[in-house]
């Protein structure tokens, strides 16, 4: 009430009588069981520190990655489920202390289940064989069903649930981030096609960015109910 410098009326009532005249209950509230630091600070809940991310590529510090990957490709550990949750759980077991760990997939697994031909070059990342570039390719991305198209990420979680005592985090690409490598054709600085579609062509980037969000919304939902938290 100290705020209000003058008096605000809700329908009709002063706003401070109404918050003045509100009952306050006098019992104790019951503590609310803990889920986990980072669950805590994400519903506001008092924690003992706060949860930092320190993002860095397993590729680029884990021995332990390194000689997966000399054994299978980044497609066939993302497809397998087996393979994709020992690698969720590699930090987890070799940083004891995490406050969650997260399920290892690509953002282009979702392009792919729609129908987009994606390949991984050597030493040059991602490549989108067959690039959007009119309304008829926006027309001819398939919808996604999580479980049909994308089960070997929703497995790959039930596989590390069972075995986790901290939370998992789910993952996807942003539609913003998938549209620019479909219309690029892969990684980009100067985002100077995607820029150019936005411009020009208002319309099909709003196809596009419908067709991918809804893609994405459907298969993050499919990963909550396998149990991410």
């Amino acid at each position: 009430r100290h705020l209000l410098q003058e008096p605000v009326e809700v329908h009709g009532h002063n706003l401070p009588d109404l918050i003045e005249s509100r009952p306050v209950s006098s019992a104790p509230r019951e503590p609310r069981e803990s889920r986990g630091r980072l669950l805590d600070a994400i519903a506001r809940r008092p924690v003992d520190c706060t949860p930092v991310w320190f993002m860095r590529q397993a590729g680029r510090y884990q021995a332990s990655y390194r000689e997966l990957r000399k054994k299978h490709s980044i497609l066939e550990i993302c497809r397998t489920a087996e393979l994709a949750a020992q690698v969720t759980m590699l930090p987890v077991k070799e940083l004891p202390g995490l406050d969650a760990a997260i399920i290892f997939s690509d953002i282009l697994m979702v392009p792919q289940a729609m129908g987009v031909q994606v390949e991984f070059i050597q030493s040059e990342g991602p490549h989108i064989m067959n690039p959007v570039t009119s309304s008829a390719d926006v027309a001819a991305l398939k919808a996604v069903e999580p479980e049909r198209d994308l089960g070997f990420v929703l497995d790959a979680i039930r596989i590390c649930k069972r075995e986790l005592k901290i939370p998992l985090i789910g993952f996807a690409g942003g539609p913003f981030t998938l549209a620019s490598y479909l219309i690029e054709g892969g990684s980009t600085k100067s985002f100077a096609k995607t820029k150019t579609m936005m411009m020009r062509e208002p319309r099909l980037w709003n196809e596009l960015m419908a067709a991918l969000a809804a893609a994405v919304g459907r298969h993050l939902a499919a990963q909550a109910k396998a149990g991410c938290d």
